[in-house]
């Protein structure tokens, strides 16, 4: 969602000591935008001892990170003399933002919130400011002040951007075959081609939920979309009549090629976790993933033999084009607290109390223990960064790769996760044979244009 900045090696110190600059550069690997059940699995039981409980409510589209934010919440819960976190994740296959316009309409806010369409909710009074009792823990290159000075949202992980939207491939069946990983697009196109021509599935991706379609689509559109960012983004030209929909024609064309050629039957319906099932048994050789060291930890979790790789998808001149996170405005994910929970004073200090926990060396610690790259914290030369897991090497190469360019591509538009929802399913449709790429084309130009004009 951004444009082409100069090249960078950003964030090669990342694993170890993170630099103030790598971090900023080098963001979160998991991509959080994903789904889980929304009726409060709650790890207080109801039972809370006189403490006050308070909901999270929470994305997930990786077991790594559903494991994650369980043992965090055990962990806070079992050392706190005041307060109780209860899980509250989002059901699979459902569209969390969308998820979170019913829960704004039924006013139930939770207390912690996995927080999207940031702006929005900012505008409407919906969040609470976060002290600087939190925000003094992080690095001070990963959030930003609003308007009115207050901070609202601060990550979940580390902020490498997209870096973590990547091929997941089997390292045995490339040494077997002699293949390679590709340094062009159009190697990753000879990459495919020799695949199929083994006569094994070449590329395992998936539909099941429209949220993984972005798994394939964004490494391809990333080279387009960096063209913007000193423009502002690709979104914003759009909205000011500087470019459309018709100008991602290209890589529109690239997604559906693929689907067509190289892409194992069935992936309308099959779930992002299925993707690691199909890899491990040899019905694909390669399958995307939104979820870096996630996914990679997902695989050695199925089989812990199972010698898995990742690589980026390069652009035709080998550029890895890579979003870099928003800190602040309507694209920027990551925890906010409610100002229900303001409201009711006890749920915001047991907020503000777990946040603190969060962001602790020894939380971190445990994070990294599980499998996911901790937040960028003040103090990160002190955590124990975890490089055990296969394939994690790949993942901080492609921090250190000179070809890596970080872009932006912030939308200004309200609620931009409803056209981009829209814009998927639009995608999938195109990709199924549902529609025609000019279909495709004209009714997202259309969609976009009309929830433009409605502010």
């Amino acid at each position: 969602m951004r444009n082409a900045r100069a090249r960078s090696s950003a964030g090669a110190a990342l694993p170890r000591g993170l630099s103030r600059r790598s971090l900023v550069q080098a963001g979160g690997g998991l991509s959080l935008a994903a789904v889980l059940p929304l009726a409060a699995c709650g790890t207080g039981g109801g039972t809370t001892g006189g403490k006050t409980p308070i909901r999270f409510l929470y994305a997930t589209g990786d077991e790594t990170w559903n494991t994650v934010a369980k043992a965090v919440a055990d962990a806070f819960n079992a050392q706190s003399a005041t307060a109780v976190v209860e899980l509250d994740p989002l059901p699979a296959g459902s569209d969390y933002a969308t998820a979170m316009k019913t829960m704004d309409a039924t006013g139930n806010w939770p207390a912690l919130v996995d927080m999207r369409d940031t702006a929005t909710y900012l505008e409407a009074g919906k969040l609470a400011p976060i002290p600087a009792e939190v925000t003094d823990l992080l690095n001070e290159e990963v959030y930003a002040p609003s308007e009115d000075g207050e901070v609202y949202i601060v990550p979940t992980t580390a902020l490498n951007g997209e870096l973590g939207f990547n091929i997941v491939y089997d390292k045995d069946y490339f040494v077997e075959h002699g293949l390679a990983v590709p340094a062009t697009y159009a190697e990753f196109i000879a990459l495919l081609d020799a695949v199929r021509s083994n006569g094994d599935g070449a590329l395992a991706t998936a539909a099941g939920e429209v949220w993984p379609s972005d798994q394939l689509w964004k490494p391809l559109a990333a080279p387009w979309f960096a063209r913007y960012d000193e423009a502002g983004g690709f979104w914003n030209a759009v909205a000011a009549g500087e470019a459309s929909i018709e100008d991602l024609r290209e890589p529109l064309e690239r997604l559906k090629t693929i689907t067509d050629e190289y892409v194992i039957e069935g992936w309308q319906s099959t779930q992002d976790a299925q993707t690691s099932t199909l890899l491990v048994n040899g019905q694909a050789v390669m399958a995307t993933s939104s979820a870096g060291i996630g996914r990679l930890n997902d695989i050695a979790k199925v089989d812990p033999g199972f010698n898995a790789g990742i690589f980026a998808v390069p652009a035709d001149d080998g550029a890895l084009h890579v979003l870099k996170n928003s800190v602040n405005g309507d694209t920027a994910s990551g925890f906010a607290i409610s100002a229900q929970a303001r409201e009711d004073g006890r749920q915001y200090d047991a907020a503000v109390e777990f946040l603190k926990f969060y962001f602790a060396v020894g939380t971190c610690d445990l994070m990294e223990e599980q499998g996911m790259i901790a937040p960028n914290i003040e103090a990160a030369d002190q955590i124990r960064r975890n490089d055990s897991i296969p394939g994690a090497a790949d993942y901080f190469a492609l921090l250190e790769n000179p070809d890596l360019t970080w872009f932006q591509n912030d939308s200004a538009m309200p609620a931009f996760s409803t056209f981009n929802t829209f814009f998927r399913q639009a995608r999938i449709e195109m990709q199924d044979g549902q529609t025609t790429l000019d279909e495709c084309i004209a009714k997202t130009q259309e969609e976009f244009e009309n929830l433009a004009a409605e502010g």
